[in-house]
């Protein structure tokens, strides 16, 4: 409930923090005496914005379990599932959340936890993880995961990109709409946006959005920290953790559909738009803590 609250909250804010601004720079009058409804633009921004955000973050747990071909386990069928469903039984009861969803998936190490409500995520593990590291070092993976959750890492970062999304949307149109004025002002048959503004518009589309993802991925970064934090609270001691980042630095870590790739325990290209820090920072971080 309460992450609802934030989701209405920051969806209000970004439009009062743009109509504030855009009326101390005069933007307003001018785009309205230049036939360009302000009112329209900030509700369509809010709409593309944070509308593929929020629709991605609901669908999060059905597209996982498709993407990967995770199975979830409902009644294990071993003594290795029974134990991954109490440990995350346990380790969700010490973080104060609901029980998730607990999957596996074939594949290379790699794991993630996703879903738009704390009290019924999921969590999901590779096989190559799971015959890769010691039951230790898996509880402190899984740790991790729930780590997550319980920060509300899913939401958290679904708002982030909702509001980049509103002003990169916003930005570009408000933009496009000044250039085109400023290169069509001795044309009479003005009747509605000429090439002036979808060019601008695309090319800033582009451009803020790779910015916007830069920002993104830095919050993500900032999440993977804490996480790792967590989980060595949430187990004890932070040597576990420790000692399945270095496991990981030894192995070749799965790569995860793009859906879930931002929640997995490795990813990234580029440190720019990286989505998680190097293993060695998040080693050398946990030490120092």
């Amino acid at each position: 409930m309460k992450r609802i609250v934030l989701f209405v909250l920051t969806n209000l804010a970004v439009m009062l923090v743009l109509s504030v601004v855009a009326s101390l720079l005069g933007v307003n009058r001018y785009l309205t005496a230049n036939g360009l409804n302000l009112g329209a633009l900030l509700g369509f921004s809010l709409v593309m914005g944070f509308g593929g955000a929020i629709i991605s973050l609901l669908m999060s747990k059905p597209m996982a379990k498709w993407s990967t071909g995770a199975q979830v386990i409902t009644q294990p069928q071993s003594a290795d599932e029974a134990w991954i469903v109490d440990t995350v039984r346990r380790l969700s009861d010490k973080a104060g959340i609901g029980m998730p969803e607990v999957a596996i998936y074939e594949g290379e190490p790699n794991a993630f936890a996703t879903g738009a409500f704390r009290d019924s995520a999921l969590v999901a593990v590779s096989t190559g993880l799971l015959q890769g590291m010691t039951r230790e070092e898996v509880e402190a993976v899984l740790a991790h995961e729930v780590a997550h959750i319980a920060n509300g890492d899913m939401v958290t970062l679904t708002l982030i990109q909702g509001v980049l999304n509103t002003f990169v949307v916003f930005l570009s149109r408000i933009v496009g709409y000044v250039v085109d004025s400023a290169l069509r002002k001795n044309d009479e048959q003005n009747s509605g946006p000429g090439m002036g503004y979808y060019i601008t518009t695309i090319v800033l589309d582009i451009v803020l959005g790779f910015v916007a993802a830069m920002i993104v991925a830095w919050f993500s970064r900032q999440r993977e920290f804490r996480a790792d934090s967590g989980a060595s609270h949430l187990m004890g001691r932070k040597q576990p953790m420790i000692n399945a980042l270095a496991r990981l630095g030894q192995m070749q870590p799965g790569a995860l559909p793009s859906s879930v790739a931002a929640m997995g325990i490795t990813g990234g290209l580029g440190k720019l738009f990286a989505s998680h820090p190097p293993l060695e920072e998040r080693i050398a971080a946990l030490q120092a803590s």
